[in-house]
C-alpha cells in the first residue's frame, strides 16, 4: 500500500498551483555513484485544476506511488511523494517534450530528465481491456452523501439493460487520492472491473474518493475510518434504489480498501459479502516497517537499530496526546538520532532542520496516526459474512504470505467458516502479470 512506505532519512515538502497540461507518461533515470541505474514513470493526470501523479521506481521494485502533491507554476514541476521520502524538482523545456530535473533524497540529489518519448516507446501500449462506448449495460452518474461528515460522493452506477434487482457490489480504492477507476499510471483497473461484473449481471457502484473528482470533502484530512463511513453513506445510498437487490450488497476492496471492508461490515451488518484484493492482515506499525526496510532503497550499516529508529519513531507518533506534543517529542528524538548524522555528513544546520522537521510531519498526519494503530485482524475477527482474500505474490507493496497468514488466522479464530485466501501466482499489485518481483 503506497502511502505506508516511510523511511527516516527523506525530505519532501509541496506547493499547489497550476499552469498547463503536462498530463500523460513521462520518464527517465537517475545514475547512481555506483553507476547504477534506476529508472523512473512519472504518469500525471489534470483533473479539474488538480493535477495528480503517480509514480512508478521500476529498477527498486517500487510501483504505483501517488504522489501527495504535484505543483505547476510557470514552467516549473514540484512532485511531492514524500510517502517514499523523495521530491522531484523540474523544468519544462520551450518544446515541452522534455522535463529537466533532480529527484532529492534527504540531502542527496541525483539528476533526472523525464522525457516523453521513452515512455511512449516502452508504456505507450494498448489498452485492449478497457470497455468501449457503447457499453451493453446502463452506466448512471449518480451522486450521495456522507450527512455526518457533510459531504458529497459523486461515482457511477452500472448495472444491466434488463428491469430487476440486481445484486451490487461497491468498489474501494486503495490509499491516495483516487478516482472511480482508481487510475494508475494509466491503466483503469476499476473500470475493467466494473465493466466485467455487470456484463456477469452484477451491477456495480464506484466513485471518486473523498477531495477528489467531482466529490467534495478534504482528502488529506481524512483517515481509514472516515473512508469507511464513505463507503457506509454508498451502501445507505444503493438500499434506497429499486434496482437493486437489498439482501446481496457487497464490498470489493483494493489495497487500503481491503482494511476498509471489514470495518464497514462490522459497522453496518449488513454487508453480504466482500472481497480483499492486495490487502493487509497485520498491524499498520509491522507494515510501515517492514516496507520501511523492504523497500528501502539504500543501504544502512546496522539493520536492527535502522528498525529500532523506525519503531521508536512510531511510538511516539501514534501517542494519545496533542499533536504538538507528539511533534516536540519527534523533534528532539530526530534531533538526537538523525541530527548528529547529518552533521558529520558536513550538512548545513538550515538543511538538518528542515529534514527533521519533514520527518516529523510525515509521522503526524491524521491518516498516519490513525494507521499505525490500526489492525485489519482484529476487525476480521468479528466479520461473519463470506470473505474472499487474492493476493499477487510479485506484489513488493503487500508481501501475501504474511499478510494473508493474518487474515486466516483472523477469520479461523471468529469461527467465520465461509471464507478463502488465494495466492497468484505471478501478479502485482494491480493485479498485472509480472515476471518477477522488481517488475511486481
Amino acid at each position: 500500500m503506497k502511502k505506508y512506505i516511510i523511511t527516516l532519512t527523506f525530505l519532501l515538502s509541496g506547493l499547489l498551483s497550476i499552469a498547463q497540461d503536462i498530463s500523460g507518461n513521462w520518464g527517465g533515470h537517475i545514475t547512481l555513484p555506483n553507476e547504477k541505474k534506476i529508472q523512473f514513470i512519472f504518469n500525471i493526470e489534470e483533473n479539474q485544476g488538480n493535477y495528480k501523479t503517480v509514480v512508478d521506481i521500476r529498477t527498486q521494485r517500487v510501483n504505483n506511488i501517488t504522489a501527495m502533491k504535484t505543483t505547476l507554476k510557470n514552467d516549473s514541476l514540484i512532485v511531492d511523494f514524500s510517502n517514499v521520502g523523495m521530491k522531484y524538482f523540474g523544468k519544462l523545456n520551450v518544446s515541452l517534450s522534455e522535463i529537466n530535473g533532480k529527484v532529492v533524497e534527504g540531502i542527496n540529489a541525483f539528476p533526472l530528465t523525464l522525457s516523453r518519448k521513452s515512455i511512449e516507446k516502452s508504456s505507450g501500449k494498448a489498452r485492449p481491456q478497457e470497455p468501449k462506448k457503447p457499453y451493453p449495460y446502463l452506466a448512471e452518474p449518480v451522486s450521495f452523501q456522507n450527512k455526518d461528515d457533510g459531504i458529497t460522493l459523486a461515482g457511477t452506477f452500472t448495472r444491466p439493460k434488463a428491469k430487476g434487482k440486481y445484486p451490487v457490489a461497491i468498489l474501494i480504492s486503495g490509499s491516495g487520492p483516487q478516482d472511480r477507476d482508481e487510475t494508475l499510471s494509466g491503466h483503469k483497473p476499476f473500470l475493467v472491473l466494473a465493466d466485467h461484473l455487470t456484463r456477469k449481471g452484477i451491477a456495480v457502484l464506484r466513485y471518486d474518493d473523498r477531495g477528489f473528482g467531482e466529490s467534495t470533502g478534504v482528502h488529506s484530512e481524512a483517515t481509514t475510518y472516515d473512508f469507511a463511513t464513505d463507503a457506509i453513506s454508498a451502501l445507505e445510498y444503493l438500499k434506497t434504489r429499486k434496482d437493486v437487490d437489498k439482501r446481496n450488497i457487497g464490498i470489493i476492496g483494493h489495497s487500503e480498501g481491503g482494511i476498509i471492508a471489514p470495518l464497514v461490515a462490522n459497522r453496518t451488518k449488513e454487508v453480504d459479502f466482500f472481497v480483499s484484493l492486495a490487502g493487509t492482515g497485520i498491524s499498520g506499525t509491522e507494515l510501515s516497517v517492514m516496507q520501511s526496510k523492504e523497500m528501502r532503497p539504500f543501504p544502512v550499516p546496522d539493520e536492527a537499530a535502522y528498525e529500532k529508529a523506525i519503531r521508536t519513531a512510531i511510538k511516539i507518533a501514534q501517542q494519545d496526546k496533542d499533536v504538538f506534543e507528539i511533534k516536540t517529542e519527534l523533534t528532539e528524538d530526530y534531533n538526537t538520532t538523525i541530527a548528529p548524522i547529518l552533521k558529520n555528513l558536513g550538512v548545513a544546520e538550515t538543511k538538518i532542520k528542515e529534514v527533521v522537521t519533514g520527518l516529523v510531519d510525515m509521522r503526524t498526519t491524521k491518516w498516519i496516526r490513525y494507521f499505525y494503530g490500526y489492525n485489519p485482524a482484529t476487525e476480521y475477527e468479528k466479520v461473519s459474512c463470506p470473505v474472499l482474500s487474492l493476493n499477487g505474490n510479485l506484489d513488493t507493496q503487500v508481501e501475501a504470505k504474511i499478510n494473508q497468514d493474518g487474515l486466516c488466522d483472523a477469520l479461523t479464530k471468529g469461527n467465520n467458516n465461509d471464507f478463502k485466501i488465494i495466492e497468484l501466482e505471478g501478479i502485482n499489485h494491480v493485479f498485472q502479470n509480472a515476471k518477477n518481483r522488481e517488475n511486481g
